[in-house]
């Protein structure tokens, strides 16, 4: 992968905390939601509940589709990520606590909220590895876009 490509993905990464993923319901219709999320370079991280539709989902097929972006008044400044990725749940129990570390860096606002933090026995994480990236940069041309495969 090209560095200023690269550098480019960690950039909106870092500008971002949410994004819409998409996972496989049983009756094959994808499902998309909004979650926030973690990275760690291009490994992105996210929390949803126990027996979450997403957690069922992930469970039969861990293939996921998501999409990173922010809204902006000016269409031809539209910039952000979609990405192919497999998404696993976080089994081990280091791994599980040094994400949830990391979600009150990002969400800096939530410690004045008076909502503990979950445990990784209360919610199930997961780790989403991108195969294939695409970035969006309409400022280099109407729906512009740089596929990087991972």
């Amino acid at each position: 992968m090209d560095e200023a490509i690269r550098n480019t993905i960690l950039a909106l990464l870092d500008q971002h905390r949410i994004m819409t993923i998409a996972t496989l319901r049983p009756d094959g219709w994808p499902q998309a939601t909004t979650v926030g999320y973690v990275n760690e370079g291009l490994t992105l991280y996210f929390l949803c509940g126990l027996e979450s539709q997403k957690a069922a989902n992930l469970a039969r097929d861990d293939r996921v589709s998501l999409a990173i972006d922010h809204d902006t008044p000016d269409l031809m400044a539209i910039t952000g990520l979609s990405m192919a990725a497999h998404a696993r749940a976080v089994v081990d129990a280091d791994e599980a606590n040094r994400i949830l570390r990391m979600f009150p860096l990002k969400y800096p606002e939530q410690i004045a909220v008076p909502i503990p933090m979950p445990t990784a026995e209360d919610v199930r994480i997961f780790r989403v590895t991108p195969m294939v990236i695409s970035v969006l940069d309409y400022s280099r041309g109407f729906g512009h876009t740089d596929l990087v495969t991972c």
